[in-house]
């Protein structure tokens, strides 16, 4: 005989606050900033928590779509599954190669372009203050000079 707990497998109540954060969710942005101003102006703390929380916790910004790194996530996960033909499946396995190694040469492109850059300003800086040192001291032969 089994007992009455062990057939019902009811998943625990979210607690009072998760409670309110998927009312907040449902209801959209503008609930969540109306709530935020309702803390600021009754009990400035809870304002401010829940200010971070939009923040840090990412709900000011979110989309209601699924995130463009778990998007590609799912298609990545999608391009290695095989489809079944070996002809296929080689062209394609033949094609993220090449792509991941254009990728690779395309990064070190960038970061030589960067180090020229980088190179370039720090050139000009070096010339801007040999320029200002040596008009300096001009300056200061000039004034020995006359006096």
């Amino acid at each position: 005989m089994t007992s009455v707990a062990s057939t019902h497998s009811a998943a625990p109540a979210p607690n009072m606050l998760r409670r309110a954060e998927m009312w907040l969710d449902d209801k959209g942005k503008g609930a969540w900033i109306a709530a935020t101003v309702i803390g600021f102006i009754f009990v400035w703390p809870v304002g401010l928590a829940l200010l971070a929380y939009m923040i840090w916790g990412k709900n000011m910004f979110a989309c209601k779509h699924k995130s463009n790194r778990h998007n590609f996530r799912r298609h990545a996960g999608y391009a290695m599954k095989s489809s079944g033909n070996s002809a296929f499946d080689a062209y394609k396995a033949e094609t993220l190669r090449r792509l991941e190694e254009e990728q690779g040469s395309f990064e070190a492109f960038l970061e030589r372009l960067r180090a020229a850059k980088d190179k370039a300003e720090f050139d000009q800086f070096m010339d801007d203050r040999a320029k200002t040192a040596a008009s300096e001291t001009d300056t200061d032969v000039n004034a020995k000079e006359d006096a």
